[in-house]
């Protein structure tokens, strides 16, 4: 028995050909979580599905189900936010994709967390107001990794729970899932080695008002250690590369 009409916000994450004339959309929504659903001849569209399934546009979708783990059917979608500020500009871009294919990683389909959607809503506004930075990118991952409970120890040592002391020398190791003193540390294998600064800057992104992270310059060295301790523990965490960092960054490098 199919279920009545739906109805909610989402965010598009992606669509995908399924026939000549039919998509198959996955979008993040505020009441259902992530969802996937088939447009019935979107493709043909020349109104009711025109230029709604862009990814991370935001959207009023109403859809119908057999059961809740069950293949959605989406019956209309209309545009909220496009977010042309963002698209106006490659690297905001970009960095939207990215946003919202690091949402799609790291939400199993079907379980609610309205507070993913508020961060994704949030950064998505940040970015069609503010410059990208290395800390919008840095502090939406922490943001997210904590959301989805991942969040990776930073305040102590893993192994003897010691809280971060300045002044200490300390390492992180994806595998354990944060960081260890130099004491309990394994001098033949050190992972990577992260300073107090970086990982005091990564613990205040993650709890730091919003509209103050623009005011946030990270330098070349801690904006290096934070990219290569988040990075590696996200593609520890997931088992794969992000395709969309990495052409953002081929972008980036083309750029310089």
């Amino acid at each position: 028995m199919i279920s009545e009409n739906l109805k909610t916000s989402a965010f598009i994450l992606r669509c995908f050909s399924y026939s000549e004339s039919d998509l198959i959309v996955t979008f993040y929504s505020n009441d259902f979580g992530k969802v996937q659903g088939i447009a019935k001849g979107a493709k043909k569209s020349k109104k009711r599905f025109v230029n709604v399934f862009e990814p991370f546009s935001l959207t009023k979708i109403i859809f119908s189900r057999k059961k809740p783990d069950s293949l959605a059917f989406i019956n209309s979608c209309e545009i909220i936010d496009h977010y042309c500020d963002i698209r106006e500009d490659l690297e905001k871009t970009l960095t939207a994709s990215y946003f919202t294919d690091l949402t799609d990683h790291f939400s199993p389909e079907g379980k609610v967390n309205k507070k993913i959607f508020e961060l994704l809503n949030n950064f998505l506004l940040l970015l069609s107001e503010e410059k990208v930075t290395e800390a919008t990118l840095r502090f939406f991952e922490m943001r997210l990794l904590k959301l989805a409970g991942f969040e990776p120890a930073l305040d102590h040592c893993v192994r003897c729970k010691a809280p971060v002391t300045n002044g200490e020398s300390y390492y992180f190791y994806p595998r354990e899932g944060g960081i260890k003193c130099a004491a309990c540390a394994e001098p033949e294998r050190y992972e990577q080695p992260i300073s107090t600064g970086t990982v005091r800057t990564l613990l205040l992104g993650k709890e730091m008002d919003i509209n103050k992270i623009k005011m946030v310059s990270l330098s070349g060295a801690s904006a290096t250690e934070c990219r290569s301790i988040l990075i590696g523990f996200i593609t520890h965490v997931l088992g794969r590369e992000i395709k969309s960092l990495k052409v953002m960054e081929q972008v980036r490098n083309m750029c310089l």
